[in-house]
């Protein structure tokens, strides 16, 4: 259902540099972009993410109750992902473990504040 979903930067070039090496954790690559926006994917026909310079004009702001839900099919990618985000330069928004009996999660902030997490059912 979800197409793709974009999170707004201040420094494309500096969000660049970190979905680059983030996303490749789970395979994704860019598949689009421009001057003012980049977009990745493990398949362009898949939902994506993308980092996007506001079309306003004015500074990107983090969005109150916006979060990005990352998936994946594992604990240990929960913890290499999360990991990885932090060794980017990513804030910790709620360290990685089990929120309840199926549900194994861990979250962070990007480099422009936009909170993330990553996760995996376990049942």
């Amino acid at each position: 259902m979800i197409g793709y979903i974009t999170l707004g930067t201040n420094d494309i070039e500096k969000a660049a540099a970190f979905y680059d090496a983030l996303l490749a954790e789970v395979g994704a690559g860019r598949f689009m972009e421009t001057d003012e926006f980049i977009a990745w994917a493990n398949d362009p026909q898949a939902a994506g993410l993308c980092v996007i310079k506001p079309n306003n004009g004015e500074a990107a702001t983090v969005g109150n109750g916006v979060m990005v839900a990352l998936t994946v099919d594992s604990k240990e990618k929960v913890d290499a992902i999360y990991n990885k985000a932090l060794e980017l330069g990513a804030t910790d928004e709620g360290p990685v473990g089990a929120r309840s009996d199926s549900f194994y999660a861990g979250y962070f902030r990007d480099l422009d504040g936009n909170k993330l997490n990553v996760f995996c059912m376990t049942q």
